[in-house]
């Protein structure tokens, strides 16, 4: 009996390399961010919309162009999430092909080093390749008549270390005893079909951002918890009791648990500390890398660029070198 072949172990998982982008000039990935911003790589301004461009390369080697009808000035960056970038195009997208290169995820140690900048420059640009890949899911909603969805919860954060003496320890399951910053990550995964994730103080806060995201008509598998009951109103639901068991044939939530995997392995293997303000980027980025991961590693990096450069500029990391004294 021959075994199937895992697709990250086949070749058609490898279509881009780092040699391949080592091996390219500046002007070739200033024509593959062309091509991936602009219909045609045909620059567009900006500023007013208008196609009469002219390019206006600087002594310096820096590609920028030059509208006609505006005489404003823009280069292929600007309006988009690296608006403002220091790095050549070339080591962009250098460290895009080495964070999708990454199936659990990549931390920002790695990346400073891989790329020879500082940890806090790897770090911001990490977390703007997060905010693109949560482009794709903006506004998505999920299943439909005949549909069937899983929802779940994962909690992160909120971790409060006993006492060193017994006599001092309190029970840290009591709300009492914890520190409020513990979250839960709800994902919303569809049969064959994509993820969306939130992130809240509880599961039953997130039943709206259910109901917005979720199809009428979609039947809706959860666990046993009573967070889940506002659901029954608007959907069909059936409830899985892992008490007894995973799967009763009818319901389970393993796809659910399965991307929860992803995320647990990224933390511990990556991470190691994904809560607090960033974590929703965190599951969007494993959401990202979830619904792709049939993907080759070429059309992943070529996703995540496009979504790059057509994203306005970052709503966490625009100007926030200026706030560093606040």
């Amino acid at each position: 009996m021959v075994m199937a072949q895992h697709f990250l172990k086949s070749a058609d998982a490898r279509t881009l390399t780092l040699a391949q982008v080592m091996k390219m000039t500046d002007a070739d990935a200033e024509t593959m961010f062309r091509n991936l911003r602009w219909e045609n790589g045909e620059p567009t301004c900006p500023h007013c919309g208008g196609v009469r461009i002219t390019e206006n390369r600087r002594p310096s080697g820096v590609l920028r162009f030059l509208c006609k009808d505006c005489r404003g000035d823009f280069s292929i960056t600007s309006g988009t999430l690296f608006a403002g970038r220091k790095l050549p195009v070339r080591q962009y997208l250098l460290a895009i092909v080495i964070f999708c290169n990454e199936v659990k995820g990549k931390s920002a140690l790695a990346l400073s080093r891989d790329l020879g900048v500082q940890y806090k420059t790897a770090f911001v640009l990490g977390h703007k390749l997060r905010e693109a890949m949560a482009q794709e899911m903006k506004g998505m909603r999920l299943g439909g008549d005949g549909e069937t969805v899983e929802v779940d919860g994962c909690y992160f954060g909120g971790y409060v270390k006993p006492a060193n003496f017994k006599e001092h320890r309190r029970d840290r399951r009591l709300a009492k005893n914890q520190n409020g910053k513990r979250r839960v990550v709800v994902a919303i995964r569809e049969r064959g079909g994509n993820i969306v994730t939130t992130v809240s103080r509880s599961e039953s806060a997130a039943v709206s951002f259910i109901r917005d995201r979720v199809a009428k008509g979609t039947e809706i598998n959860t666990d046993e918890a009573q967070s889940w009951n506002d659901l029954h109103a608007r959907y069909t639901v059936r409830t899985i009791n892992h008490q007894e068991a995973y799967s009763d044939g009818q319901a389970c939530t393993n796809g659910a648990e399965s991307f929860f995997s992803r995320i647990r392995r990224g933390e511990a293997g990556h991470h190691h500390h994904i809560s607090g303000p960033y974590l929703l980027r965190y599951a969007q980025e494993s959401a990202f890398r979830e619904d792709r991961r049939r993907d080759s590693n070429g059309e992943q990096v070529r996703a995540t660029v496009r979504l790059a450069l057509t994203a306005k500029p970052s709503v966490d990391f625009c100007g926030y070198w200026q706030r560093s004294g606040k």
